[in-house]
């Protein structure tokens, strides 16, 4: 892991089109602004991990077509 130190308003570069801005330090928090491409996903960790759970949790569940489609259609007529 590469460890800098940065005060507020100074950036780092990432793959020469990513930056990453120290806005602000207050307390315990640090606010962070990240300028990219819009092909490129940015996520907090943990929702990252969230993610990475749910389609784990998705992939190990099996469902039939039928069943699903059953679910879809209630799902459907309560809207």
């Amino acid at each position: 892991m590469l460890v800098l130190s940065r005060k507020v308003g100074e950036s780092l570069i990432i793959d020469g089109d990513i930056e990453v801005t120290i806005l602000d330090v207050t307390n315990d928090i640090v606010k962070v602004g990240i300028k990219a491409p819009k092909d490129i996903g940015i996520l907090r960790k943990e929702l990252y991990a969230s993610v990475e759970d749910t389609n784990r949790d998705a992939k190990a569940t099996s469902i039939s077509k039928e069943d699903l489609l059953k679910q879809f259609n209630e799902i459907k007529k309560q809207l």
